[in-house]
């Protein structure tokens, strides 16, 4: 199952704007070359505002670090952001914007409604840089690359189960948007990687309402199903609200898990937030610079020349590694570059490493069949103790196997 009612109900909401737009004259951003393929303006979509701004907003820093990190290897690359007020209307209209007014040649991703514009992006043939946290037009629009590969929340594997099984839990309990498919996935594949490994599935809920801290119901819900380990593919406001009602209806979390707020979105959140994350576990497809390797020295080499001396966000992660996928994009395509010669040359991408941050799982971007995961179906996973992040022994990474012929929908 793709999605719920309600993302088809926006959805629809949006089409016919989209194919109003669709319909308009082209932009001659459609038709316009990067002089030498060594200057490029980027157009960067992204929630600097409302219920999705606390997982993305920080991903135009990592923008500016991956722009210093090329910039040593000839590379200017300029940028233009736009808001999409976390509304499918606002992700439209900012992609609208970008193309029309901006006449930018890629547009960097990163927003939980891209799926209000990837329609509009895919007809104008616009190469689309970024992260697929959103839906599946990552995997289905040819022009789209997403940094951690075309990833099918539909699916499942078994690595976020061996994880739990590691730490302890026993009964998973999950939370998604029903607005965001992936999201919704994600937390119906929780489930089912509990079970493949033998533990249990508990409270699921994948119709949760975008951006909501209204969670006390589902907390009373996962105490009374037995709930010990949970899975939050939603924001981190959401995330943090549900965590403090259960313990303050006396659940012992084994272990709470989230695949964003990593770094200084927590550290930076205020001391409420800060303690609701503590003993929290978060999820990584990269590896996180905690383990000082050759990649992560390098991410915050670049960090720093941008001013940023705190633990990189998720959402920096993303920025930064979409900006070394655009110059890996360039380089192939060669002198002249324009959008239908770069959206070729992503296309020849099969070992993408993200300046060395997946380790030695390198990943094919354009492997738009198999992927769960991400790379290797493998995750990094640290743990919140005061103020550090600490790496948990066994799982830096954990990866798991696809789970043969099981989806979410079964």
């Amino acid at each position: 199952m793709r999605g719920s009612r309600s993302r088809l109900l926006v959805v629809l909401a949006v089409l016919a704007t989209v194919a109003a737009a669709c319909g308009s004259s082209g932009s001659s951003a459609a038709k316009g070359s990067v002089s030498g393929g060594r200057t490029i303006t980027v157009g960067v979509l992204t929630d600097l505002t409302g219920v999705a701004a606390s997982g993305n907003k920080t991903a135009v820093t990592g923008i500016k670090a991956g722009i210093a990190a090329v910039a040593k290897d000839g590379y200017t690359v300029k940028y233009v952001a736009v808001d999409t007020g976390s509304s499918p209307a606002g992700a439209l209209s900012g992609a609208q914007k970008l193309v029309t007014q901006k006449h930018v040649t890629v547009v960097l991703a990163h927003s939980a409604l891209t799926f209000a514009a990837s329609a509009y992006l895919t007809a104008h043939h616009v190469p689309v840089i970024g992260a697929a946290e959103d839906g599946p037009e990552w995997a289905t629009s040819k022009n789209m690359f997403p940094v951690y590969g075309a990833l099918h929340t539909e699916k499942v594997a078994t690595t976020l189960g061996k994880f739990y099984k590691l730490v302890g839990a026993t009964t998973v309990g999950s939370l998604g948007y029903d607005i965001a498919p992936s999201s919704a996935e994600s937390a119906r594949a929780a489930g089912v990687s509990a079970q493949a490994v033998g533990l249990k599935s508990g409270y699921i809920n994948a119709k949760f309402p975008f951006g909501s801290t209204d969670v006390q119901p589902v907390a009373l819900a996962m105490k009374s199903a037995g709930v010990d380990g949970i899975a939050l593919d939603v924001d981190p406001n959401t995330s943090y609200a549900l965590i403090s009602s259960l313990r303050q209806q006396g659940v012992d979390l084994k272990a709470a898990v989230l695949p964003i707020g990593f770094g200084a979105d927590i550290l930076q959140a205020g001391q409420g937030a800060l303690n609701a994350a503590q003993n929290v576990y978060y999820a990584l497809q990269m590896e996180p610079v905690e383990m000082n390797t050759p990649g992560t020295k390098a991410f915050e080499a670049a960090l720093h020349q941008v001013g940023v001396t705190t633990v990189p966000t998720l959402a920096e992660y993303d920025g930064y590694a979409s900006i070394l996928l655009l110059a890996q994009g360039l380089k192939a395509a060669g002198s002249n570059v324009t959008q239908a010669s770069l959206i070729t040359a992503l296309s020849g991408i099969h070992a993408f490493t993200a300046g060395g941050l997946f380790g030695d799982h390198p990943l094919d971007i354009n492997d738009r069949v198999s992927l769960i995961g991400g790379s290797d179906n493998c995750l990094y996973f640290t743990k919140l103790v005061g103020s550090d992040f600490k790496l948990v022994p066994g799982a830096d990474p954990i990866c798991g196997a696809p789970i043969p012929g099981k989806t979410v929908s079964q």
